[in-house]
């Protein structure tokens, strides 16, 4: 029973950050979170238990006459693949942070989330999670809490300087109540939404013409492969990432020697 709590609540945890509910999800929804899963290095093995879980959990909803029918139905454990994350470029990620204008309180405030979003490699779920507290500028670190660890992340000056234009000029504007601790809020002046939080990645893609599908665990996975390339050794991308297993962090691995090859062969003019 542990198990199978367990393995719903990851499941419902996942849908919530691209702004779904549990009832919303369909049977393409939940072949993505298997592919999802074994791209983080869960075993197959994992995925079948998982999925086994989640279509007891529709099933009983059926049952109660919740749902008519079950989005699980027909999706088979075989159909998974191995599916490496989607990689931004360097290029690519200096596009897309160049999106936000800052000449308005909404260009600084998501400005702000996107640098700290790529600096960190945080969820989504911390991003709407942090509050004014989790800062400590003036050292360039941040203090983030989930999934019972904490984890101190450093921040690079340009993330640093977008975060105290934000908090300095902009927040005071927006916040509905002076005793708000949200970092981040919204145009009512309430904590952001993960849904809001997906439409504002969705606008910035459509403005940068960025082809690749861009959502918020994208910038997560880039800051983990740039930071593999640039000569980061895992423990370290471990450590900031917040896995509690290596082999949920080795997949960069994979993904920057598939990076590599690609370039040997597109280059080299023997290839």
């Amino acid at each position: 029973m542990t198990a199978y709590l367990r393995d719903v609540r990851q499941f419902s945890d996942y849908l919530r950050e691209q702004g779904r509910e549990l009832r919303e999800a369909t049977g393409e929804t939940i072949q993505g979170y298997m592919m999802w899963m074994m791209n983080r290095g869960k075993s197959a093995a994992s995925v079948t238990r998982s999925l086994a879980s989640i279509k007891s959990f529709y099933n009983y909803l059926v049952s109660a006459g919740i749902l008519r029918t079950s989005p699980a139905r027909g999706v088979v454990s075989a159909r998974v693949e191995r599916k490496y994350p989607e990689i931004l470029t360097s290029r690519e990620v200096e596009l897309f942070l160049e999106q936000p204008r800052c000449v308005d309180a909404k260009g600084f405030r998501d400005h702000a989330m996107l640098e700290l979003l790529y600096a960190t490699g945080i969820r989504v779920s911390e991003l709407m999670d942090m509050d004014l507290d989790d800062l400590n500028l003036p050292a360039g670190f941040i203090h983030c809490a989930s999934k019972g660890r904490e984890r101190m992340i450093p921040l690079y000056h340009t993330a640093v300087k977008a975060l105290q234009d934000y908090i300095w000029k902009i927040r005071p504007q927006l916040v509905a109540d002076g005793e708000e601790p949200a970092l981040f809020v919204n145009m009512n002046g309430e904590r952001m939404t993960r849904q809001g939080f997906w439409k504002i990645i969705k606008f910035y893609q459509e403005k940068a013409g960025i082809e690749k599908e861009i959502t918020p665990h994208t910038l997560r996975h880039s800051f983990a492969a740039h930071l593999l390339e640039n000569g980061a050794d895992l423990r370290s991308i471990q450590e900031m990432l917040g896995h509690a297993d290596i082999s949920s962090t080795q997949i960069y691995t994979h993904v920057v020697k598939r990076q590599l090859k690609d370039v040997y062969q597109k280059a080299h003019p023997r290839a």
